[in-house]
């Protein structure tokens, strides 16, 4: 069985990050708004290494950690792999630690939770700050700081250099925030990783990252179809898709993830259904015509994900205009 899944993992692409480093050109997300317990989190995770899945995405805010450390000593023991070092897996760290000397025992949590001396990839997950005891999904006045993103930024480069991360990035950052943090470092970030689907094609900071060798990961990059917080169905739904899926004989999400790649992004995916899980692998042998993709730009576009709920009355973001630097 370990022969045949290698097969599997071996057909997906990988890149070469600006750290240096191998990333599979697509990674399974453990993040979602209503994890289910434990073990059965952990059976999703061993199952998607099962099928092929070498690219895992956590954060400490997700409470997936320790699930998905579980489920990497899972796959060792039964061979599904042979080490640590086939995986590639990224945490991030959350608002409530993005403070220079908060920095280290975070990602050194984060570790102690996944029962991992390293992460492959370690992003700021948000360029704000709020207190520790904050809840992020009900946010008041006063529980906004202000964000210190340089000196963040030299503590993630702290990590990198101390052995605990090969790369470090950041999430949810616009072209003037990654700017800023470009004149100042000394290791700039190897990834971006922020919403991306054909209905928020990022036209403004795909260009800017790719001028600058940082690779962008997308999360949502179905629309995070079906989510109770945030979600639409601008992809899943979209009528130029349907179309184009029907004619080539493959999946909406098939078609909507091809897209992605062939603009260069790893798409971050997530199902718990194994068939899903196989189909969203299988988009590497085929390709969209110009006239397909053509079609695909004329959709209208929309920020889902718009960061509304970190706006805080009288705190250091006023608008969520301010949050992207004006691309919404």
């Amino acid at each position: 069985m370990a022969a045949k899944q290698e097969n599997l993992a071996a057909k997906i692409p990988e890149i070469v990050l600006n750290s240096g480093h191998k990333m599979p050109v697509i990674g399974y997300g453990c993040g979602g708004s209503k994890a289910p317990p434990m073990e059965e989190l952990i059976s999703v995770y061993v199952k998607a290494m099962e099928i092929g899945y070498r690219h895992f995405d956590t954060a400490s805010f997700y409470g997936t950690e320790e699930a998905l450390g579980k489920a990497v000593a899972k796959a060792l023991e039964i061979g599904l792999i042979q080490n640590r070092d086939e995986l590639f897996i990224t945490s991030k760290l959350w608002i409530t630690h993005t403070h220079h000397d908060l920095v280290l025992p975070a990602l050194k949590q984060t570790l102690q939770r996944l029962g991992l001396e390293y992460l492959d990839l370690y992003l700021i997950h948000m360029p704000l700050r709020v207190k520790q005891e904050a809840n992020a999904f009900e946010l008041k006045e006063g529980d906004g700081l202000p964000f210190d993103m340089l000196g963040t930024w030299k503590a993630m480069e702290d990590c990198y250099k101390s052995g605990l991360t090969k790369s470090v990035g950041v999430s949810n950052f616009s072209c003037e925030k990654i700017s800023k943090i470009l004149e100042n470092a000394t290791i700039p970030p190897a990834v971006n990783q922020v919403e991306m689907n054909v209905g928020w094609q990022q036209r403004k900071l795909m260009p800017f990252c790719k001028e600058k060798g940082i690779q962008v990961c997308a999360y949502s990059p179905l629309g995070a179809y079906g989510k109770s917080i945030y979600g639409s169905n601008a992809v899943m739904e979209n009528e130029i898709l349907k179309d184009i899926a029907a004619s080539k004989s493959k999946t909406i999400s098939q078609v909507a993830l091809r897209w992605i790649y062939e603009q260069g992004v790893t798409p971050i995916v997530k199902s718990f259904n194994a068939e899903r899980m196989k189909q969203n692998l299988q988009i590497f042998d085929w390709q969209l015509s110009k006239e397909e993709n053509d079609q695909i730009l004329q959709i209208p576009q929309l920020r889902v994900a718009n960061g509304d709920i970190f706006i805080i009355k009288n705190g250091p973001i006023k608008s969520i205009e301010e949050l992207w630097d004006g691309d919404i």
